[in-house]
């Protein structure tokens, strides 16, 4: 059970997730484009659903969002579930692509985020909160996705990478 364990995408995700934790909430702080906290965490967590597929994604992006709610102190799961649709809709590229390129994985990932931060308003009406709808969503969503789209061009080889996916080898039929 413990070599199951070690051989999974957790002993590289967790490590990954936790250092884009620590600079989202340092650097990315001061640094804020038009006003927005760059959400790193969950651009990595639809990379990897863009590198990985629907469902290797969904599975990063809920132990991120368990990462990200553990640090930020919100009701455990609620970043997880924005987290694992943004990684979901990412993955949504293997449906029209086997090996998808730079940009179309680019554009995944930012609907992929775009969508993920407009359900973070949702979840979190759920589970009690307010004012969880704010004016600024229509800065935010915008912001948040192209900047995920642009992360991505590092961010989806590091999940390959971290989630232990090679490229799909194409080879020519031989006939006998």
């Amino acid at each position: 059970m413990l070599a199951a364990l070690l051989h999974s995408p957790l002993p590289r995700l967790i490590p990954i997730g936790m250092i884009l934790l620590a600079l989202q909430k340092t650097l990315f702080v001061e640094l804020q484009p038009f006003g927005v906290i760059l959400q790193l965490v969950l651009a990595f967590a639809a990379s990897a659903g863009a590198a990985g597929g629907s469902e290797r994604g969904a599975l990063a992006g809920f132990v991120l969002g368990i990462m990200f709610d553990l640090a930020i102190g919100t009701p455990l799961g609620s970043s997880s579930i924005a987290m694992g649709l943004a990684a979901w809709i990412a993955g949504m590229v293997h449906l029209i692509r086997i090996d998808a390129t730079w940009w179309i994985s680019a554009i995944f990932v930012g609907v992929g985020a775009a969508v993920g931060e407009t359900s973070v308003p949702v979840i979190r009406r759920f589970t009690g909160e307010e004012d969880a709808f704010v004016p600024e969503m229509w800065t935010i969503v915008p912001v948040v996705a192209v900047s995920s789209a642009i992360m991505s061009i590092a961010f989806v080889p590091l999940a390959r990478w971290s989630l232990g996916l090679a490229r799909p080898e194409w080879k020519v039929p031989v006939d006998a």
